[in-house]
């Protein structure tokens, strides 16, 4: 059962007491002004809301209200492209909020040109079509490695619905209008100087959020911060960032872990990309120079990157492919994020989940430049030595990339975290009776495999293998894991009655590690895991295993397991000659 409203406000009241009186006068002071201000916000049941910017039309499907496109900053483009996001206009009549709203310009993978819109400040909300108010409001963050994607990504409209809940997804500037450490685009403003652009992005959403929350029922101050993939590595970044403290009251990371990255370095890296335009242009006659002078902090440089088409800025970079040496990002600038980055002491500590899958990178091994012809001629499953292969590259990437996402990054916040950690995993998805023998050797619990059990909607793989989800075990999966995170967003904590006991993580010996999510045709199998393997003992493993040639095993390791955000001891041990294979 859920925690009932009146018992959350009260507990709410209490925790907003306690926070005003911890923190300085100014900050007392614009609490006061966000309280007074959310005083004018009620929400009536309808479509029609009324925001502190004007109001919005939206529109009902099924049981579920939702407004499309309600920009939360100005469009950062001209001048603020490269600046820290701005409140928005206010609008005079009611802005239509029925439509997809613009998504971020970016280039997508293996697919020529762009698509988007640099005008991309912008959420949607989603609510039950209820009365009731106060409801928790969950903030969904999209992954792409922060070059790609959209808040699309995600359909809560059930969710919303199951966990009665306001799930609130955003769009935020990506690539090189995100992220960029230039020297030319600095302002002496701290916070722009960072170059997490992005970062600035997420944190103006949640303030929005915060004072608007009311506007369609939601709790400002039960606010819960999740993200997949790139988008859950941005909540991770989140629990060390200064700009973030007191936005949220929890987080949930789905295949997200720790990246951060060093911003001298990242200058070099983003410089030799954006080389090339300026030999295009000819601006200068070779990469050499161009490179050089791109690193100038002058207002030369300045007017080329403002002048520069959005849509050639953000294809220079490539596709990274999960690894931050292809698109450095969150950068370590000392002020929206700390330079020793997950190794700070000052963690926003609020009750975490964080989720893995257990084949995590089966699509990332059997969709590399390695295993590509199989993939075109679809002989990964026929041919036995390339099926041993992917099988070697999907067993070993998978275990190291669900230590990074998990157990790997609770271990680093152990003992400076002072809120409960709650790692799960889902390995539904790799029994062959259930889903046929090449989703169970080839694809597995993939990487967004928890996707379709949140949202009960028909995306990522339960639309490429409809079969395979067509049974009543999923069903009761489904609505079990929903209601976990419905537990979480209420109360923050996500056990509850008629539940398997979801434990905190722990560093004791045999101490709880994660919460084991699968399902037979019939029900779902949910259990507490006490097992722990290390880093190490994976390396060993990889060392001693001969289920493939000696030969392919040094290439997948150099080629397709390379230079990831998980390789980093694996690139070590092997003594990869070049750690970055793009």
């Amino acid at each position: 059962m859920l925690i009932q409203r009146k018992w959350l406000s009260i507990v709410a009241a209490f925790m907003l007491g306690f926070s005003i009186l911890a923190t300085s006068p100014m900050a007392c002071l614009a609490q006061q002004a966000i309280m007074e201000k959310n005083a004018t916000l009620v929400y009536e049941q309808g479509l029609v809301q009324t925001t502190e910017y004007g109001k919005v039309q939206g529109l009902k499907e099924d049981e579920t209200l939702i407004w499309r496109g309600i920009p939360y900053a100005k469009p950062p483009v001209g001048s603020l492209r490269w600046k820290a996001p701005q409140n928005p206009e206010a609008w005079n009549g009611v802005l239509n909020a029925t439509q997809n709203a613009k998504e971020a310009v970016q280039a997508k993978i293996m697919v020529p040109g762009t698509v988007g819109s640099e005008d991309c400040l912008n959420l949607d909300v989603y609510r039950p079509d209820t009365k009731q108010t106060g409801l928790p409001v969950l903030v969904y963050i999209h992954g792409g490695n922060n070059q790609t994607g959209s808040n699309t990504e995600i359909n809560p409209n059930k969710l919303a619905v199951k966990a009665n809940c306001v799930v609130i997804s955003i769009n935020y500037r990506l690539d090189l209008l995100g992220f960029n450490p230039l020297p030319a685009l600095k302002t002496g403003k701290p916070l722009e100087d960072s170059g997490n652009y992005a970062l600035l992005d997420m944190a103006k959403s949640l303030d929005w959020i915060k004072e608007n929350a009311k506007a369609f029922g939601g709790n400002p101050d039960n606010i819960t911060v999740s993200g997949f993939s790139a988008g859950g590595r941005d909540v991770m970044a989140m629990l060390i960032s200064p700009v973030f403290k007191g936005k949220f009251q929890k987080a949930i990371s789905f295949s997200g872990g720790m990246t951060v990255s060093d911003p001298a370095a990242s200058i070099k890296v983003i410089a030799k990309a954006l080389a090339k335009l300026v030999v295009e242009d000819k601006v200068k006659e070779n990469e050499a120079e161009a490179n050089e002078w791109i690193q100038q902090n002058t207002d030369e440089v300045r007017a080329y990157l403002y002048n520069l088409p959005a849509e050639r800025v953000v294809r220079v970079m490539g596709n990274a492919a999960i690894r931050m040496s292809g698109f450095p990002h969150l950068y370590t600038d000392g002020v929206v994020l700390p330079k020793d980055g997950f190794v700070t002491k000052k963690y926003n500590s609020v009750p975490l989940i964080m989720l893995t899958g257990s084949t995590e990178f089966s699509f990332f091994a059997t969709y590399s430049p390695y295993f590509m012809p199989a993939q075109q001629q679809k002989t990964l499953l026929s041919d036995p030595k390339i099926h041993s292969e992917a099988q070697f590259a999907i067993k070993y990437g998978s275990l190291l990339y669900g230590l990074f996402n998990t157990e790997e990054s609770a271990a680093t916040m152990f003992g400076k975290y002072k809120a409960p950690i709650y790692n799960c995993k889902f390995t539904w998805g790799t029994d062959e009776s259930i889903v046929g023998k090449y989703m169970a050797e080839l694809v597995g619990a993939h990487h967004g495999i928890f996707l379709p059990f949140l949202t009960d909607e028909n995306i990522g793989t339960r639309k490429m293998f409809p079969g395979a989800y067509a049974n009543d075990g999923v069903k009761d999966l489904t609505d079990k894991f929903q209601t976990y995170i419905a537990q979480f967003l209420w109360s923050g904590n996500p056990n509850g009655n008629g539940l398997e006991t979801w434990e905190k993580w722990s560093n004791a010996n045999n101490g709880p590690t994660q919460l084991v999510f699968d399902a037979d045709k019939d029900k779902a199998i949910i259990k507490m895991s006490h097992e722990r393997i290390s880093y190490r003992e994976v390396l060993k493993e990889i060392e001693t295993d001969q289920t493939i040639t000696p030969e392919a095993k040094d290439k997948i390791i150099k080629e397709v397991l390379n230079g990831r955000w998980f390789s980093g001891q694996l690139d070590q041990q092997f003594a990869n000659p070049s750690l970055w294979i793009q």
